[in-house]
């Protein structure tokens, strides 16, 4: 009898342990891996891990850098990356033969007062303007927004294509150390070094702040991710736009940001002006589509690629 009790209290023990409720596991932030280069459009990136407002939206966000469009490419499509900051042409190019990713959003356009990209000579120069560069060596990041951003620039002041002349220097810091060692005749480069070239004494030849609907760089993912995570990506875009507002707000506060985290020259410590941000938008279809005929002219695609196959605005608030 006490022994059939003693087993009885022991069942309703253990039975009594099973049916007790387990203690919640924290929950860990969920990883997306993006491609940064070193310049001005990555930086509400950085202001959102320093404010950390990744991690409130339960991600860990890794900013992997990059040094030319070409290596951030080539983690894209290698799959080390889920997202980039990158442009139309890169888009384009990657969906030549099928839609890899799609743009969610604009990261940065040209401005009238607020330029992007700006085609600069070497200080003491004779080169003026962009007559002056009529079968010149410029310096740009073959096949990519920067050769199409340099061809449509000078065709808008008057020069045709057998005009222009360009070599190829993909990463940006050699392009601005080519320039300042005046090895070549221009150079097109994007902010923040195109600043530092100014402030050093480069000349401006020609910049996007009279033609900007040339320019922009946009936020692109891997299709999986977009299918797979989209709840991840609306999240990574809460808090990049608290970025952009604290950015707009508080500009001192973050003024350093990109020299301390984005591998810029620190010559540019608190000397540097923020541009301003777009809201929450997606590129038009005329400015693909300009970006479409430019690959195509170029033989870079056999084939037109669609907008809707490469951009995706339902990620606009």
């Amino acid at each position: 009898m006490i022994k059939r009790m003693v087993l009885g209290i022991v069942l309703l023990i253990a039975l009594g342990a099973c049916a007790a409720p387990l203690a919640p596991a924290a929950q860990q932030p969920v990883l997306l891996r993006i491609g940064v280069l070193p310049i001005t459009d990555v930086v509400p990136m950085y202001v959102a891990e320093q404010q950390r407002y990744f991690l409130e939206q339960g991600l860990s966000v890794e900013l992997v850098p990059a040094g030319s469009a070409a290596e951030r490419d080539q983690m894209l499509l290698t799959g080390q990356i889920d997202g980039q900051l990158n442009d139309l042409v890169s888009t384009v190019l990657f969906n030549a033969k099928e839609s890899k990713i799609k743009i969610v959003r604009t990261a940065r356009i040209a401005f009238k007062n607020a330029p992007e990209y700006w085609i600069l000579a070497p200080k003491d120069s004779a080169i003026k303007t962009a007559q002056d560069l009529k079968g010149k060596e410029i310096a740009i990041s073959q096949n990519s927004v920067i050769e199409y951003v340099t061809q449509r620039l000078l065709e808008a002041e008057g020069l045709s294509v057998a005009d222009i002349k360009t070599t190829n220097v993909p990463a940006i810091p050699t392009r601005l150390q080519l320039l300042e060692q005046n090895q070549v005749a221009a150079a097109t480069l994007p902010d923040p070094l195109a600043s530092l070239a100014i402030l050093n004494g480069a000349r401006i030849v020609v910049d996007d702040s009279k033609y900007p609907q040339f320019s922009m760089s946009v936020l692109s993912f891997r299709n999986e991710i977009l299918t797979q995570r989209a709840g991840d990506v609306k999240k990574f875009l809460t808090a990049y736009d608290k970025a952009v507002n604290d950015i707009r707000s508080k500009p001192e506060q973050f003024r350093n940001t990109l020299i301390e985290r984005g591998r810029v020259p620190d010559q540019l410590k608190d000397k540097y002006q923020f541009p301003p941000f777009p809201d929450p938008g997606i590129p038009s279809k005329a400015q693909w589509d300009d970006v479409v005929k430019w690959a195509l002219d170029k033989k870079l695609i056999a084939a037109a690629v669609t907008f809707e196959s490469s951009v995706d605005a339902g990620f606009i608030k």
